[in-house]
Formats: C-alpha cells, sequence, structure tokens
C-alpha cells in the first residue's frame, strides 16, 4: 500500500544536496485535448451529467490513445526533474537488501518466503525439519520475461505432499490455479502436475483427499478487465482430471451477486462453507464430512447445517476439537471473540465463549502445541497472548512499542515464529520456543539506513465531532517543529482495514531529507473493531474525511508542517480518501496523490466486484444513499479553482479498482483547475490494484511519486554521512 526510499549522495562526503529548480520551468503543461460527448443520468430528478463516460471503454483505440497522450504528458514533465535519477539511485540502493517472511510448517515440510533483494518477486522455498537444507520450490520470476507474473496464493495439504498455487498476471485479479506434488524435497524434486484452473478470482484451494475446492466465475466473453462479476460458482476438483469435469459443489441462482468459498478442516472433519454479498459480514454453515472417510460415502449426501445466513457477522473457522468447532468471529462481540460452537446446537444462546470479547480487538488466533496464541491490536500496535485451550491467559509474549507481529504455528509442534516491524524497523523475524517460553532472533536484514537516528510518536488528535484519532508520526530525532518540515500524510479508513505500523523501505528518503512521515487511522477501517468501521461508512463517511482534515489541521496546528510543505496519499478506498479530501479542502495540501482510487461515487457499483463494496459506501440506486455519495463523490465535485500539485495514479490491468475512475477524475481536473500546479495521471503498464506489482515497477513507481513530492514541496535533494549505518560511510 506505501513502500518508499531513495537517496542522492553516491559519493560518501559530509553532505551534497540538489536544490529544486524554478518550477514554473516545467509546469506549464499541453495536456491533452479530451473530447466531451452529451451524456446524462437521472438519478431521484437530478440530472448529473458524464462527459468523460467514453473513457469507461477500456477496449477501445480513443481510450489507448487518450492514455499513451496523457502518460506522454506525465513522463515529460517527470523527466525534467533534476534529480529524479538520484533518487531512483538511492531507492534502488536501499530496496536492496534480503527480505524474508515467517516460516510455517506443513508436514515435515518448512515453508518461506525469499528475496534477495532486488528480485521483482518472491520465491518460495522449502525444507525438510528445521536443519535441513532451503531448496527453491516456486520461483515466479522465471514465469515472466518482465516479472509481472506473481505468485498470489498458496495451499498446501496438511502433509505437505501437494501445494495449489494461484499465479496472477500484469496485476490482475484473474488466476489461475497450478497444483504441485512434492516428491523430496533434498532432491529437489518437484513435479508440476497437468492440473490447471482458469479464470479463478478472490478465491485459493482448499485440500480435501486428492483433490480440492476453490471458486469462480464465469470465464469472461469481453471486458475481462472491466465487466461485471457475478453468478459465483464452488466447485470440487480431482487431481489427474480437467477443470471441465470438475464437480459444482454450491450457488446460488437467487443471489447472482454473492460469492462463495469452502474451507476443510485439516482432519477432514468439517466442511464450512463461507457465503459474501459484500466486504463485511457472511454467512456460515458446515458440513460433517468424517463419515465420508470411514463410510466412503459421497460428501454432498450430507446436510449443510447453517450457523448464521444473515450476512450481518463475520467468521473465521480456525479448527474443529473432536466434533466441536473453534470459531473467531465478531457476531455479538464488535471487537471479535473466540468461541466454541456446536453444530447440533448452533444456536449463540449455546456457544461457549473460550475468549471473551475485550477491550482490545482480537485480531487473530493461532494453534500450537495445544495452546491459542491471541494477537491482539491495541490502539494500533500488537501485543501477543498465550492461553490454554480453555481460555486460561498463560503468558504474554513481550513485543517492542509501536509495532505489529505476524505469528506462524503449527498446532502440533512446540517451535512457532513470529515477525516483527514498525515505521523504523525492517520486519525481523523470531523463533518461539513453548518449552522454555523464550524467543531469538531467526533472522534480521540488514538495510542501509540508521534507524536509530529517528523515532515515532502516537498521539491522539481530536476530529471535527470530538472523537479521538490515533496517529503515528515518524521522523528524524532532534527535528525543529517550526512549521517548515516537508509533511507526507497517508491514510486509508475503510472496509474493516486496520493500518498498521510497517517498515516503509520507500519513505527513507524522505525521512533522510528531513521529512515527517505521518498515518492516520481514521474511522471507517478496523482499528477498534466493528463499531469503529460503522462510524465510517455511507452516509457516515464523511467522518473519515473529517478524521483525516483534523489530521491536516493538527500537524500544522503543532507546527510539524505547513499547508505550502504538506503532500497527502491514498490508494484504493485511500484514493477515494484523497480525492474527496483535496476537492473538500483544497486550501490544506501542496501536493495530493490519489493511487488507484475510487473516485466515481455514482458508478462504481457497475464494475468487477464492484457492488460488493456497497456494505461500505451505498449505492446511487438508492435515494437516501445517492444524496450522501453525490456530495463527496470526487469526480462530481471537482470545481472551477486551483487545486494542489496532482499526481493521480492507476495501473492499465486494474481489476478491482478500474481504470475509468482515475481517467474520468482526471480530464475533468484538468478542464477546470484554474492555476499553475500541474494535474497529472500516471497510467502503469501492465500493472493491476498493487498487489504482486514486481520490486522494477516499485521502484519505478516511487522515483516518480517522491521526485514529484520533492519537487512540487520544494524540498531540497541530500544526505549526510550521519544517516549511514556504522561500516557503510
Amino acid at each position: 500500500m506505501k513502500k518508499i526510499f531513495f537517496y542522492f549522495c553516491l559519493l560518501l562526503v559530509s553532505c551534497t544536496s540538489t536544490m529544486n529548480p524554478n518550477p514554473s520551468a516545467i509546469d506549464h503543461l499541453p495536456y491533452p485535448q479530451t473530447k466531451k460527448v452529451d451524456t446524462t443520468d437521472e438519478y431521484f430528478a437530478a440530472k448529473i451529467a458524464d462527459p468523460y463516460r467514453w473513457l469507461e471503454d477500456d477496449n477501445s483505440e480513443e481510450t489507448k490513445q487518450w492514455v499513451e497522450a496523457e502518460n506522454k504528458v506525465t513522463s515529460d514533465y517527470l523527466s525534467k526533474i533534476p534529480f529524479r535519477q538520484q533518487i531512483k539511485d538511492r531507492l534502488t540502493q536501499v530496496w536492496n537488501y534480503e527480505k524474508f517472511t515467517a516460516p510455517f510448517k506443513r508436514g515435515n515440510y518448512y515453508f518461506f518466503y525469499k528475496n534477495n533483494g532486488m528480485q521483482n518477486q518472491s520465491v518460495l522455498y522449502v525444507q525438510e525439519g528445521l536443519s535441513g537444507t532451503p531448496k527453491v520450490l516456486i520461483d515466479p520470476n522465471t514465469l515472466s520475461a518482465d516479472g509481472t507474473t506473481s505468485l498470489a496464493g498458496i495451499s498446501i495439504r496438511e502433509d505437505g505432499r501437494y501445494i495449489a498455487y494461484n499465479l496472477s498476471k500484469s496485476g490482475s485479479d484473474w488466476n489461475d490455479i497450478v497444483t504441485m506434488e512434492i516428491k523430496n524435497v533434498e532432491r529437489q524434486d518437484f513435479l508440476s502436475l497437468p492440473d490447471t484452473i482458469h479464470w479463478v478470482k478472490f478465491s485459493q484451494a482448499s485440500w480435501e483427499g486428492n483433490g480440492f475446492y476453490y471458486s469462480t466465475y464465469p470465464a469472461p466473453t469481453s471486458h475481462a478487465y472491466s465487466g461485471k462479476n457475478e453468478n459465483n460458482k464452488a466447485y470440487f476438483h480431482q487431481l489427474g482430471t480437467s477443470q471441465a469435469k470438475d464437480k459444482l459443489v454450491y450457488e446460488d441462482k437467487k443471489h447472482p451477486s454473492r460469492g462463495y468459498s469452502i474451507i476443510v478442516t485439516d482432519d477432514r472433519h468439517f466442511m464450512g462453507l463461507f457465503g459474501t454479498e459484500s466486504t463485511s459480514g457472511s454467512s456460515f454453515a458446515v458440513k460433517d464430512i468424517s463419515q465420508k472417510l470411514k463410510e466412503n460415502i459421497d460428501t454432498e449426501s450430507a446436510k449443510w447445517k447453517v450457523i448464521d445466513s444473515t450476512f450481518k457477522n463475520d467468521y473465521n473457522l480456525i479448527d474443529n476439537i473432536g466434533d466441536m468447532l473453534l470459531v473467531h468471529t465478531n457476531a455479538n462481540a464488535p471487537k471479535w471473540q473466540l468461541v466454541m460452537i456446536d453444530p447440533a446446537k448452533p444456536q449463540p444462546e449455546n456457544w461457549k465463549k473460550i475468549l471473551p470479547e475485550s477491550n482490545d480487538l482480537l485480531e487473530s488466533i493461532s494453534l500450537c502445541n495445544g495452546k491459542f496464541f491471541a494477537k491482539y491490536l491495541h490502539d494500533v500496535t500488537n501485543k501477543l497472548c498465550i492461553y490454554d485451550l480453555d481460555g486460561k491467559l498463560e503468558k504474554e509474549i513481550p513485543v517492542p512499542p509501536l509495532g505489529v507481529v505476524d505469528f506462524s504455528s503449527d498446532k502440533k509442534d512446540s517451535i512457532a515464529f513470529y515477525s516483527f516491524t514498525n515505521y523504523t524497523t525492517p520486519k525481523t523475524i523470531y523463533k518461539y520456543s513453548m518449552g522454555s517460553n523464550t524467543s531469538e532472533v531467526f533472522f534480521k536484514p540488514k538495510v542501509d539506513f540508521n534507524s536509530d537516528n529517528y523515532e515515532s510518536k502516537q498521539v491522539f488528535y481530536s476530529s471535527k465531532d470530538g472523537t479521538k484519532i490515533p496517529m503515528i508520526i515518524t521522523y528524524k530525532k532532534g527535528i525543529t517543529l517550526d512549521g517548515n518540515n516537508p509533511c507526507f500524510l497517508y491514510g486509508y479508513g475503510g472496509f474493516d482495514i486496520s493500518v498498521t505500523p510497517a517498515f516503509i523501505t520507500n519513505s527513507v528518503a524522505f525521512l533522510e531529507n528531513g521529512g515527517v512521515y505521518a498515518v492516520a487511522n481514521m474511522r471507517g477501517g478496523g482499528e477498534y473493531g466493528e463499531e469503529w468501521h460503522k462510524a465510517g461508512i455511507v452516509c457516515n463517511k464523511q467522518n473519515v474525511f473529517d478524521d483525516f482534515i483534523a489530521a491536516v489541521e493538527y500537524l500544522i496546528k503543532e507546527k510539524y508542517t505547513s499547508s505550502e510543505k504538506l503532500a497527502v496519499h491514498g490508494r484504493s478506498n485511500g484514493g477515494l480518501l484523497i480525492g474527496a479530501v483535496m476537492t473538500q479542502r483544497p486550501d490544506l495540501m501542496k501536493v495530493a496523490l490519489p493511487g488507484v482510487g475510487v473516485l466515481d461515487m455514482l458508478r462504481y457499483h457497475k464494475f468487477t466486484i464492484g457492488h460488493a463494496w456497497a456494505s461500505d459506501y451505498g449505492t446511487s440506486d438508492n435515494k437516501e444513499q445517492f444524496d450522501c455519495l453525490v456530495k463527496y463523490s470526487p469526480l462530481h465535485n471537482v470545481k472551477e479553482i486551483q487545486y494542489p500539485a496532482t499526481m493521480i495514479m492507476t495501473g492499465d490491468h486494474d481489476d478491482r479498482v478500474v481504470p475509468a475512475h482515475s481517467f474520468k477524475f482526471a480530464a475533468t481536473m484538468q478542464e477546470k483547475n484554474k492555476g499553475v500546479n500541474p494535474i497529472l495521471i500516471r497510467i502503469d503498464q501492465k500493472a493491476g490494484h498493487g498487489a504482486g506489482k514486481p520490486t522494477s515497477k516499485q521502484i519505478d513507481e516511487w522515483s516518480d511519486v517522491w521526485s514529484f513530492v520533492f519537487y512540487n514541496l520544494g524540498m531540497e535533494v541530500k544526505i549526510q554521512e550521519a544517516d549511514l549505518p556504522e561500516g557503510k560511510k
């Protein structure tokens, strides 16, 4: 969602700098003359013009020519920034360090991802036992010349023998599921199987015996990257057969917008069916399939037992203990709880609370050696607790401050792994021993950045209605709060997603040059549970924008920065955030960077999976919701005034938030902007919504972003020798 870096001094002397030239030299831009068409929609007697509707056709030659013309304007502008190459050099230098994920275990094998630093995609490794030699299992870098084919997910059978992995091309949400057999790790004997499943979206394999369940949408006949996704179906694939012979397991003809997924417990006792009609809430039903193993009966003959069909609550099936289900849910617990459910008596009044709801958000649950590892979110940072199977607290694993952990364990093993990171600490992997209750460093990256020179501070500021909003601010120690510091403020605020601390490689260059990097945790996210989420959705969405505006006002009031020194950024739902804030309060910032944003709030639900976002946004089909949407929809609130220096970003293969949002917003902004500030659109080729973007493209993107930010904030480009760690001066 956000990654960055840079450096400007390849000669290791005490200090070098490049001054920002006069912006007027490159700010008069020859924007394409985008044609307008006479298109008007009527919403409840309100007539809304949509003159750039033709840009929604991503297959038309006319749209392709417009994209080419806009990219030329943007490329010409960026090419004239004199320190752009220096930024790219620094980004390349600082990005080049080994990165590992915490190992996870299946059968006797441990799996982990590793990137040597500059590989476009991380490589999946496997080793036998903790002392085994790691072997390359899947290297996606060999699957495309430009690194745009990525691993989008993996599913490994409980015994570790078979693996099904998702491949995405050019960042698309459309995947292929490819299969492999692990025959002998030491000899690197891995057999690619002919079983490949095409046109899969938002689904991974769930193994059951010599096959797996998955779900998919019908293969598109046209407009593969913008057509509406409906009529999802769940199938079972038997190894050794073709996709055409896959067995239909579940479909819902009455509700074409719903999606379904199937999860099977490792012991093949239960199968869970989860239905979704939006990004929040699900249905949940289970089926006891244990008799299939004993009596070789057809799984489909067993009946589904419905736990919840309301789509008002969320459920995660953690595992089962015998005939009982362990379920992580926010049903009757906005901050989540862990419960034991008897499928024979599934009513909530019969649930046994193992870990009841507490004041902190129960983010996730893992099983390890007969214990529960519970990860809580407390004021946006993690704490990790161990409980016995009855829910009795046994110990808390110490975690450094202002950071987050990711936990990896096997329920039968006494060894677990977890990672820790925050805004100044690269992801470090720890090995945890249950027996001794000790943690030791398993892997610590070596990064060309002296984190000891920087610090993070969490503050709580008041929003417009008095609600306290957390924000973490990172900067160089000893910074002077005089209102003259360049500042980069990031936000998201939606879909129950918590924005937690992480080491953001690309931000180093900004920090090294005296920048203040701030992240606000607005309502609409998941940081404090479902009530926090609901306070920023549908007709409460303005709360999110008010929270972000209040963050800007706090940073200015406390003299971290000023409006002339502030850049704001968000992606996806965060792109909507930036679009709304810059059209409501263009005076607050100097630079605006809406990335892959939902910018046309009246038509978003007509493309790909957009209809699933209605739980957060509402739709223009509803009168009350239309009245709310039209007030903040960025596309429909552009006025003839001066806007901040703006670079809109999207990808030509984005089939999550289709690029038409950014196309129409850019054309409208360029038409109506009054003043010298540039309005650019950067349209990445062979790129999607962001997931799986190769390292080379990330470096290219952030080189452009930071060049644009530094240039328009009037920053000097420099680095001091003291910024470099010992041994690298």
